[in-house]
């Protein structure tokens, strides 16, 4: 199985949830959506940074 170093699902994911939140009205799932991008951004900034150090 291959793993997701670089937050690609969580953001993909996370941009579905904050767009269903604005079209349903739902802010406690677009912020759930937000707050998933936000994850996987640092995964992919975690993963550059130990890029760096290798």
């Amino acid at each position: 199985m291959m793993k997701d170093k670089h937050g690609i699902k969580d953001k993909v994911a996370g941009k579905l949830k904050e767009v269903e939140g604005k079209i349903t009205g739902d802010k406690a799932r677009e912020v759930e959506g937000k707050a998933q991008q936000a994850k996987g951004k640092v995964k992919s900034k975690a993963t550059e940074v130990k890029e760096d150090l290798e």
